[in-house]
């Protein structure tokens, strides 16, 4: 916890930029019949399957880049990843990515996705230094407050296709960048003793709690 905090803590640093990362899934549904008035939706729709998001945004300099997916495999999380450090921070030093602990989540699960050893990964993965959030503290991760928001202005209706998904969620994206939407995170040390005061004796963690 206190790792992550630290980052969200940092100054900008523009050749150290501190990412993150999750996916969300969007059930496909479309509606079989017109309702008899405008602006209503008939209670009844049909599945056309699920479809997964991922979500990168750098709350600091309020950017976001989302992209759709038909599944969420290891080999989905290493592409959507390269693409990111390839394009927007291909000249970064070194690039902070905080993520839950999912088994796709690491570098090493990226190497096999992509077919590198493990031992020899590629240059643009030696420059990501991964921070996990803890267990059931994914809300430590500032990506869920973007996956929240585009869930309410972007998702929260029925979307038949993926194409629509795709064209939706770049709208959002676009919109959203446009504006540098930034997050200002207010959860700091401090309050974290406050709220864990277990954890801690006099401003100190307590050796062996878990964190």
């Amino acid at each position: 916890m206190e790792d992550v905090l630290a980052l969200y803590a940092r100054p900008y640093r523009p050749q150290e930029p501190i990412i993150s990362i999750d996916e969300k899934s969007k059930e496909l549904r479309s509606t079989p019949r017109v309702a008899s008035r405008p602006g209503r939706f008939d209670y009844e729709y049909r599945r056309h399957g699920t479809r997964n998001i991922f979500l990168t945004c750098e709350p600091k300099r309020g950017w976001r880049h989302a992209e759709v997916t038909a599944r969420r495999t290891k080999r989905d999380f290493a592409l959507h990843l390269r693409g990111v450090m390839q394009g927007r921070y291909r000249h970064a030093r070194r690039v902070h990515a905080i993520v839950d602990n999912l088994n796709t989540h690491s570098a090493t699960a990226v190497c096999e996705a992509l077919g590198h050893d493990p031992a020899r990964p590629p240059r643009w993965l030696r420059r990501v230094r991964w921070h996990y959030t803890p267990k059931h503290a994914s809300w430590l991760n500032a990506v869920e407050a973007e996956l929240s928001v585009l869930g309410r202005q972007c998702l929260n209706r029925r979307i038949a296709t993926e194409d629509e998904l795709r064209r939706e969620t770049g709208a959002w994206v676009r919109d959203r960048n446009r504006r540098r939407v930034a997050l200002d995170w207010t959860f700091t040390r401090q309050k974290a003793e406050a709220k864990f005061p277990s954890l801690y004796t006099n401003g100190h963690k307590t050796s062996g709690a878990e964190h």
